[in-house]
C-alpha cells in the first residue's frame, strides 16, 4: 500500500507513522486544496490517513479564542480532502470524535447513526460539522474519545488529568491508542466506509482513572473530585461526557479490550518507566 499521511507530527499522526512507517508524510496545510492536489498528483498514494486537526492546547478552551484556525482545520480541511481525493479515486480515512454527543444513548451508549446532541465548545461544533458532512461520502471516519497510552506525551489523557488538581467525576467512553491502531489497521486493510466509534469497552471517570494512578503509579499524587455543576467555574468552553457503542465495531470482527484492562496496562508502563 502507498500512503499519504497527513499530520504525521502530531499525536494520533505519530502512532500511525509508527504503523506505516512507510508512508509519505508531507507537510502540508490540508485546508489549501493547491498543496493538496500537489501532494496528491506527485506522491500517488492508494490510501491517505488525516491526522491533522486543532484540537487546542493545553485544552479545547483554546478552540474558543481561536475560531477561524478551528474551523479552517476541523471543517475546511476535511472538505478539501473529500474533493481531492474524490476527483482521484483515493480511499482516505479521517479521525473523527465522539465529543460530539452528551450523555448514555439511553444506556446502550450512542450508536454512528445516532444524531449528535453537544455543541457546547466550538471544537465540539466543528468535529460535529464535519463528521455529518462525511457520513454521506465513501470515507473511513474514525470516532475517537479521549486517547489514553502509557507515555509521558501531554497529549495522553492520563498526562493531562495528573497536572489537574480538580479532576471530573463524569464517565466516559475511552480510547487506548494500541487498541485503536489494530482495530484502524484492520478496517483500512479491507477498505471500509462509513463512520465507526473506535472505544474500548466500558466507561470511566477521570476521577476514577487518577484514583486508578494514585493505586498503580504514584501513591503520593493527591487531586479533588470535581463536579459537573463545577465545571463551568474551570472551564471556559463546554466538555462533552458521553458513552459510545461499539456495536458496530464488533460487527466487522473487532472488539476492544474492557477500558479498565486497558488503563491498568497503560499504567503500568507508566510505573516502569518512572521506575527506570
Amino acid at each position: 500500500m502507498n500512503i499519504l499521511l497527513f499530520g504525521s507530527r502530531g499525536y494520533l499522526g505519530s502512532y500511525f507513522k509508527t504503523l506505516y512507517p512507510d508512508a509519505a508524510t508531507p507537510y502540508v496545510d490540508i485546508a489549501d486544496a493547491v498543496a493538496v492536489a500537489k501532494a496528491l498528483d506527485s506522491l500517488k498514494p492508494d490510501i491517505v490517513i488525516n491526522c491533522a486537526g486543532k484540537t487546542g492546547r493545553p485544552n479545547v478552551d483554546w478552540c474558543e479564542e481561536h475560531k477561524e484556525e478551528t474551523l479552517r482545520s476541523n471543517v475546511l480541511g476535511p472538505l478539501v480532502l473529500l474533493e481531492e481525493c474524490g476527483k482521484r479515486g483515493i480511499y482516505w480515512v479521517h479521525l473523527g470524535s465522539g465529543c460530539i454527543y452528551e450523555g448514555d444513548g439511553g444506556d446502550q451508549g450512542f450508536r454512528e447513526e445516532d444524531p449528535p446532541n453537544f455543541t457546547g465548545s466550538f471544537y465540539s461544533k466543528t468535529k460535529l460539522w464535519s463528521d455529518q458532512i462525511l457520513k454521506d461520502f465513501p470515507v473511513l471516519n474514525l470516532r475517537i474519545r479521549m486517547p489514553f497510552d502509557g507515555s509521558d506525551s501531554p497529549r495522553n489523557l492520563i498526562t493531562k488529568l495528573r497536572g489537574y488538581r480538580r479532576v471530573l467525576d463524569a464517565r466516559n467512553s475511552l480510547t487506548y491508542l494500541s487498541d485503536f491502531l489494530k482495530a484502524a489497521q484492520l478496517l483500512i486493510e479491507r477498505r471500509v466506509v462509513g463512520t465507526f466509534n473506535v472505544v474500548n469497552e466500558g466507561a470511566a471517570s477521570p476521577y476514577e482513572i487518577m484514583e486508578m494512578y494514585r493505586k498503580v503509579v504514584d501513591p503520593s499524587h493527591t487531586f479533588d473530585r470535581l463536579t459537573l455543576a463545577d465545571l463551568p467555574s474551570v472551564a471556559k468552553a463546554g466538555r462533552s461526557n458521553c458513552i459510545l457503542s461499539c456495536e458496530k465495531l464488533k460487527g466487522e470482527g473487532i472488539e476492544m479490550r474492557v477500558v479498565s484492562d486497558a488503563l491498568l496496562e497503560a499504567m503500568t508502563m507508566m510505573r516502569e518507566a518512572s521506575r527506570k
